[in-house]
């Protein structure tokens, strides 16, 4: 629902010609938003720090293959968001990539 208030409508659960899912979608032009929860990332050794998984790489570089702009919304990032004001200001940001 927030993503309507910016004038983002969009399909839920978008399934490419090619078979890749998306969470939210526009194929007109290509733009999809990606909710990247828990099990797109892994760990990273030494640091802690989440680093995308493989097939979360993958997805991305293929979608980016066939044209499609992807704005990811990370959970970690948007957990640590404590405001409405700062949630507007990350919706903002990320919706910038489509413009």
């Amino acid at each position: 629902a927030a993503l309507i208030q910016y004038g983002w409508t969009h399909e839920v659960e978008h399934v490419t010609e090619e078979g890749l899912s998306l969470d939210l979608a526009r194929t007109t032009p290509k733009h999809a938003v990606e909710v990247d929860g828990p099990s797109h990332f892994l760990r990273e050794v030494g640091s802690g720090r989440l680093v995308e998984n493989g097939s979360t790489r993958l997805k991305q570089r293929l979608l980016a293959a066939l044209g499609w702009k992807v704005a990811h919304f990370r959970f970690d990032e948007w957990d640590q968001l404590e405001t409405e004001a700062a949630k507007r200001h990350y919706l903002e940001a990320k919706l910038a990539v489509f413009s």
